[in-house]
């Protein structure tokens, strides 16, 4: 169990790579809990870490990833739920079709409903692949990530956004839609043949398709070259 200012902290880094797509220095996590001295930051960093919350990187600074959230902050998120592909069929070029509902393991007649999303192919977090793949099968997520509008999954292909805390293998849950506000994580799909998850962002009359990853640049494409495909809304790791 976390302490108040654990959990505080844990919820301060998880909002600021959100936001961001990087970690919040020690001088803003020292202000943001009302510290006096980093040396406190130092302390519940060190516990968080120790507890399996979050991961510290070696060799850079600002370096932090969140391993996991515990479920008061993020039910379905923390890593405990385990979820069992069923076998439907998709297309990315396509209108999904309305998620499917699944009977969550148990028997009581309340119990929480899981709902069945395609997934669609891999998406490239870093080395350009072509446009998504189409795949035909679907994973079960819970309905508190899907609330409203259409969905769909995607196998993470690279390392570009791992400042935000999305890794290879990891499967992300994507909200579709044609238009995003700057600072979102969406799929973009460049000149119709590569499909990316990045950080979108407008440059003037251009947009900007951002790394989470300094070893990656800012990309600048004309409007005319990039079509959002879908908004990130949440993420699944297995371990």
């Amino acid at each position: 169990m976390l302490t108040r200012k654990q959990h505080e902290l844990l919820l301060f880094i998880h909002e600021r790579l959100k936001e961001a797509g990087i970690p919040p220095s020690f001088d803003e996590m020292k202000e943001a809990l009302d510290l006096a001295s980093k040396s406190g930051i130092h302390r519940l960093i060190t516990a968080l870490e120790e507890r399996g919350f979050i991961r510290r990187l070696p060799n850079r600074a600002r370096a932090l990833e969140v391993i996991r959230l515990p479920d008061s902050i993020a039910p379905g998120l923390g890593g405990a739920r385990k979820f069992s592909p069923s076998v439907i069929e998709g297309s990315l070029g396509k209108k999904p079709a309305p998620p499917a509902r699944l009977p969550a393991a148990g028997n009581d007649d309340e119990a929480t409903v899981a709902v069945a999303i395609p997934v669609m192919g891999r998406i490239a977090a870093g080395v350009p692949i072509e446009a998504i793949q189409h795949k035909t099968h679907s994973i079960s997520v819970p309905p508190e990530m899907i609330a409203g509008g259409e969905h769909y999954a995607l196998e993470v292909k690279g390392d570009s956004m791992i400042e935000a805390g999305i890794f290879d293998g990891d499967t992300v849950i994507i909200r579709n839609a044609s238009t995003a506000s700057p600072g979102e994580i969406v799929v973009a799909l460049v000149d119709d043949e590569e499909a990316t998850l990045k950080r979108f962002r407008r440059r003037g009359a251009s947009i900007a398709l951002e790394a989470a990853n300094p070893a990656y640049e800012t990309r600048i494409f004309g409007p005319d070259r990039v079509k959002v495909q879908g908004r990130l809304v949440g993420l699944i790791r297995r371990y």
